[in-house]
Formats: C-alpha cells, sequence, structure tokens
C-alpha cells in the first residue's frame, strides 16, 4: 500500500512537470505579446514567481529539465482527447505515465524516439529501477538486440519491446559484463569469472534478460564412468527451457562447441521433460571466429557463441555494426 502510494505521487510529479514544459514552451510560442510580458529571461521570471508561491523543486535547471521532457514527449497530445488544462487532462496524462520522475530525466537522454520508447517499455514491463535503466542505455541494450534483428524487427523493438518467442530473441552479442569489475588485462581464470558472476547473479540475470532462473552452478552429470561439468545452467520460464552457459576465458575452439552440444544432448535426453523445449547453449567466450562456428555447428543447432565484454561498448561502433547487419541480411533476400 505504501510502495503505491509513492509510485501515485512520483507519477503525478511526472504529470506536473510535463504540463510545466507544455506551459513553458506555449510561453515562448506566444508572440509579441507575451515576450514583452516576460521578457528573454522566461524561465527565471517564471522560477522566481513559483517560489514565491511556494511552489519547491523548481529551479531554473528543473524547467529546462521540464522543456525538454514535455519536448520529448509532446506527441501525447495527438493521442489525448483534451486540448487544454483541465481535470480530464490530468487523469489521462496519469493514466498515460508509468515511470518515475528519474526514469524520464533518465529517457530524454535517448535522443531517438524509437529508441527511447524501447527503453521505456522494457523499463516498465521489468520493473527496472532507474539506476538499471541508466545502465541498460550506457550498455546499448537497443543496438545489441538490434543486430540481430532486420528493420521490421527492430521497429518491433520500439513498439512492443523485446518479446521472447524464439531462442534467437535473447541471444545478445555482445554481452556486458562490466558490473563484474574485471579489467581487461587482469589475468582471470574462467573459475574467477564465474565466481565473479554467481557474487553478483543479480546483475548477470538482467544482463541475460527477460525470464531467466537460475538453477545450478557447475553442474555435475555422469555419463560412461566419467563425470562433467556445465558451468551454470539456467531455466527460461518464457521459451521453458533449460539454458546452459559455458565461460570461456579465451579463444572459442572447435573442442569447445563440440563439448556443449554433447552436453544439449545430455539435458534433451535425461534432463527435459517432453513438454519442454529443446535445451539451448550459449559459450561465452573473449573471441570467437564465425567462420568457425558456422563449419561446426549444423544448421538447425540449438548452441549459440557470444562474446563478452568487460566495458561498456561504443555506441558508434554497434550502431556501424547494425548498418552492416542491416545490409548483409538485405542481401541474404535479394540472393
Amino acid at each position: 500500500m505504501q510502495k503505491q502510494a509513492a509510485k501515485s505521487v512520483d507519477i503525478a510529479l511526472v504529470v506536473r512537470n510535463w504540463l510545466f514544459g507544455w506551459y513553458i514552451v506555449e510561453l515562448e510560442n506566444g508572440g509579441a505579446q507575451r515576450e514583452e510580458l516576460y521578457g528573454k529571461k522566461l524561465i527565471s521570471r517564471i522560477s522566481d514567481e513559483l517560489k514565491q508561491r511556494g511552489m519547491k523543486g523548481l529551479s531554473e535547471t528543473n524547467l529546462r529539465k521540464c522543456r525538454e521532457f514535455y519536448q520529448a514527449y509532446s506527441e501525447i497530445q495527438q493521442i489525448l482527447s483534451v486540448k487544454s488544462f483541465s481535470n480530464s487532462l490530468i487523469e489521462q496524462l496519469t493514466t498515460y505515465f508509468k515511470l518515475g520522475w528519474s526514469h524520464y530525466v533518465t529517457l530524454i537522454t535517448v535522443s531517438h524516439k524509437e529508441e527511447r520508447r524501447f527503453y521505456e517499455i522494457e523499463a516498465t514491463q521489468n520493473s527496472w529501477s532507474f539506476r538499471e535503466l541508466k545502465r541498460q542505455i550506457a550498455a546499448s541494450l537497443y543496438e545489441r538486440l538490434s543486430l540481430s534483428r532486420n528493420k521490421e524487427e527492430i521497429r518491433q523493438l520500439a513498439t512492443q519491446g523485446l518479446v521472447v518467442e524464439k531462442v534467437s530473441d535473447i541471444i545478445k552479442n555482445p554481452y556486458v559484463l562490466e558490473f563484474l569489475n574485471l579489467s581487461e588485462q587482469h589475468a582471470y581464470s574462467e573459475h574467477e569469472l564465474e565466481t565473479e558472476i554467481i557474487d553478483k547473479l543479480e546483475h548477470f540475470l538482467l544482463e541475460l534478460g527477460k525470464g531467466f532462473i537460475f538453477e545450478a552452478r557447475q553442474k555435475r552429470f555422469t555419463f560412461d564412468d566419467d563425470h562433467f561439468y556445465v558451468d551454470l545452467v539456467f531455466y527460461n520460464r518464457l521459451l521453458q527451457c533449460y539454458v546452459l552457459i559455458d565461460l570461456k576465458r579465451d579463444k572459442l575452439t572447435h573442442q569447445d562447441l563440440g563439448q556443449m552440444q554433447m552436453y544439449v544432448n545430455y539435458f534433451d535426453r535425461y534432463v527435459k521433460t517432453d513438454e519442454e523445449a529443446p535445451t539451448v547453449g550459449i559459450l561465452l567466450c573473449h573471441r570467437k571466429s564465425d567462420a568457425l562456428v558456422e563449419l561446426t555447428l549444423p544448421n538447425d543447432s540449438n548452441i549459440y557463441a557470444s562474446k563478452y565484454q568487460l566495458y561498456l561498448p561504443s555506441k558508434e561502433e554497434l550502431k556501424a555494426q547494425i548498418a552492416k547487419s542491416l545490409l548483409d541480411h538485405e542481401g541474404a533476400v535479394g540472393r
């Protein structure tokens, strides 16, 4: 109850700030009469007037943020049935906004509308804190998901968020593990990498994406009197399948791929039930050869090799990769 009340107060703050932004933009566009009334220091004058009325949190800096917020979400007016200030308008705005003010302050740092809408949907559906929202934006989640999608699927990200319907929907390349605080130069082992992931499991689950549940570390199974160990075992409740993750400190080899194929085969034959979907294997490696992966694995393989990075990727680099990926996809369709 207390949490719901706090959320209502935060939504009311969002609505108020959007309305202030609208008011400021209307005054700025109001022509000579309003310009003469307020002068060039419009926001400074408004801030002073509001302070005199006892209203807090409306400094010049915050009012500029309100204006920026309104400008980023000005299209809301097109879907509202009321075009002027009224209780009905406030009710509609209260229904439209789902996140807190700190979330929207973070979202308006995203300049592209489609990308901003994706993060808004994901933050709402997954109950992200504004700190987690900031991390996902900084880690270029939208761009990393876009890498494996065509233009129509990228548009769907902006209108529906990430919808998990098939295995490829949960795969990212690269995965970003900057929360482990391991430097690129540090000579860490696979065991150390695994230990750090387990210690920060909540962060790792957020990086994996929707529907993941952790089941086991170093899961042992025995076959022909030999013991084998899967680094990390997860279950995805949306796909209803096991997801096995093996960590590789350095370059991926064909032996690594063969080993994962055996792990997946074992789980499919001896662990999963008939109602569950086939097991997925993900190899997280520091370096990989796409040609080697393609040559080693059959076309219908349920195994994926993805790189991981210990630092936040460059948005420019990812956008260049997206452009190349879309060109490659269009070329493949045209052939």
